[in-house]
């Protein structure tokens, strides 16, 4: 239980449908000063008294777990390194990959429970080829994005109440009619560990700032830089560029290179990225039966899905978009689909431009 009114309404039904619940908040942090701002941040002091008195008005146990330790070495380190490395990590999907539906399934199975329950709108379907993930009955609100991280066994121990509810506005009308108080708290949004938003400053105190070139295609340099980690591809705002296009046009990051601290920028049309490939990659469900295969990519958890096609090898996953693919950067996690199917996800490695280096 977040503290939020998706996860006080999934436990709610879960109790209505006959369940033994057990409400458990994750502390991820020890920072005991610990505020929530507004919509910013999550896993706070308040949001943890907001999930026990959802749980007293539920009737159910409630518990606060410390996944400190765990979420600062597989989430905020891994982040960090990520950024090191000059690739653009996301968060979200490696706390629920190593926290959420790791550290915590695996003390729950241990306690004897038989599942983990959230608020994520994603739907579950029961097929004879076995257990399969799909998006949400609500397009706008679907989290299957940030679940296709999760592999066939964690999937046999979620359960996902709200993925069939057709809008957001629903739960929390819901939520009023329960006398649940957090029926119109705001979602929580930006990284969590990062409540005030400001990625490139707390960055800059974890990673340390050391100026450098930026460059353009051809190498020449145009500007300088404070710390190439305070990039990420497609950004354009911020890079203070000495030297102006020769067609005069805006210019947006295309790499960041932390071995030599540069960051290369270019015109618009270099972010079209015509493949993508990773070598780290699961399947949520039963793997494809083709190692080469028609479906849909997703590259952030707001994004269109775009068609393309798949090529699994032994040294990973390689994906061929239909249409070029806008501002892809190392470090970003594709999920596949197939219609509303949740097929598996890969860590992007590599990808190649669509538009040549002369150009």
């Amino acid at each position: 239980m977040s503290g939020g009114v998706d996860s006080a309404v999934a436990a709610a039904r879960a109790v209505e449908a006959g369940h033994d619940v057990v409400g458990v908040h994750l502390a991820l942090s020890r920072a005991g000063g610990t505020l929530r701002t507004g919509s910013r941040g999550c896993c706070t002091i308040e949001d943890a008294l907001d999930a026990r008195r959802a749980a007293d008005m539920l009737g159910i146990p409630f518990y606060v777990w410390d996944f400190s330790e765990r979420f600062r070495d597989d989430v905020i380190d891994d982040f960090i390194s990520e950024y090191r490395a000059g690739r653009t990590p996301n968060p979200c999907m490696r706390c629920n990959e190593k926290i959420k539906f790791a550290a915590l399934l695996e003390r729950a199975i241990e306690l004897g429970f038989d599942a983990v329950c959230t608020g994520h709108y994603a739907t579950l379907i029961h097929t004879p080829a076995g257990l399969e993930l799909h998006r949400a009955s609500d397009a706008a609100k679907d989290q299957s994005y940030v679940l296709g991280v999760l592999t066939t066994e964690q999937l046999a121990h979620t359960y996902f109440p709200l993925g069939s509810t057709p809008s957001k506005a629903l739960v929390r009308t819901e939520a009023a009619e329960r006398g649940l108080s957090v029926a119109q708290k705001p979602d929580s949004h930006d990284i969590c560990f990062i409540p005030d938003g400001d990625t490139r400053g707390w960055l800059a105190e974890k990673v340390g700032a050391e100026t450098g070139e930026i460059l353009d295609r051809a190498g020449e340099v145009v500007g300088t830089h404070e710390g190439a980690h305070a990039f990420t591809v497609g950004q354009r705002r911020g890079l203070k560029l000495g030297v102006p296009a020769a067609d005069g046009k805006p210019r947006f990051v295309l790499e960041v290179r932390p071995v030599s601290n540069t960051v290369v920028v270019g015109p618009k049309e270099a972010l079209a990225i015509a493949e993508i490939a990773g070598e780290r990659f699961s399947w949520a469900g039963a793997a494809p039966d083709s190692s080469e295969f028609d479906c849909e990519v997703q590259i952030r958890a707001h994004a269109d899905p775009v068609p393309a096609t798949a090529f699994v090898t032994d040294a990973g996953v390689r994906v061929v978009p239909d249409v070029a693919l806008d501002g892809v950067a190392p470090g970003q996690t594709a999920v596949l689909y197939v219609g509303t199917r949740v097929l598996g996800q890969f860590t992007i490695d590599r990808t190649v431009s669509a538009v040549p280096v002369e150009a």
